[in-house]
């Protein structure tokens, strides 16, 4: 089954508050498109109730997390519908059988590594670790980093901006990966108020990071599902 024509696309709540974008549903999972700025769960204290998640549980009660997305990037996100569907999901995720792709723009322009396949992939192999004085912030530290590796291409480079779009594959999925990784390549993401110089931030009102893409066996059926989101940027 492709699912890249999705067979419900719907946005909630008429626009309101409560609004978010349904690209698909069937008995056992959601697949959203979450936008920039809101974020997929709550956060500590009652400015931070308004997320994803609770949008969709006031329509569908039994929506599960199963991943989130930073605040800041926009894309696909995947809820279940039932606890032993959210453990086969995060099943998958954990062998790394659900297929991410990501675009970002990134600022200069990247050269490929040494021994990049011939589709013009190549690896980012960074441990990183939680910077505890500057919490949520990570940084990558050779000695007590976690393994992290992500995959990246160029996709197209603007000259008159002196910026490259590329797309991501994230290997591992530890917190701001992509964005300390391509921080650590010396290539950070365009609007990144947390890892780009500022000059970098301002050159673009948010993250240019957006989840475009996520496939993976239906946990019941069997069946391949592929699901897509252009960028908006």
């Amino acid at each position: 089954m492709n699912a890249g024509h999705p067979e419900i696309h719907d946005l909630a709540g008429h626009g309101d508050a409560n609004s978010f974008d349904l690209v698909h549903a069937n008995a056992a999972l959601l697949v959203l498109a979450k936008p920039a700025g809101l974020l997929a769960v709550p956060g500590k204290g009652e400015d931070k109730q308004d997320c994803l998640s609770a949008r969709v549980q006031a329509s569908y009660p039994d929506a599960l997390v199963v991943h989130r997305l930073d605040m800041a990037t926009s894309g696909l996100m995947l809820m279940a519908r039932s606890i032993s569907i959210q453990r086969a999901l995060g099943a998958l995720f954990e062998r790394r059988e659900i297929h991410k792709r990501y675009i970002a723009v990134i600022a200069g322009r990247p050269t490929a590594t040494p021994g990049a396949g011939p589709a013009g992939w190549s690896l980012i192999d960074l441990p990183i670790v939680v910077d505890w004085p500057r919490r949520p912030l990570r940084i990558i530290d050779a000695e007590r980093g976690k393994p992290s590796q992500t995959r990246w291409r160029a996709v197209a480079f603007d000259a008159p901006t002196h910026s490259t779009r590329v797309e991501l594959e994230p290997v591992t999925g530890r917190s701001h990966q992509l964005r300390v990784h391509l921080q650590a390549l010396g290539h950070p993401i365009l609007g990144d108020r947390l890892y780009a110089p500022q000059d970098v931030q301002a050159r673009a009102s948010r993250l240019l990071l957006h989840a475009c893409a996520l496939g993976f066996v239906h946990p019941v059926s069997g069946l391949p599902l592929q699901f897509d989101s252009p960028a908006p940027f």
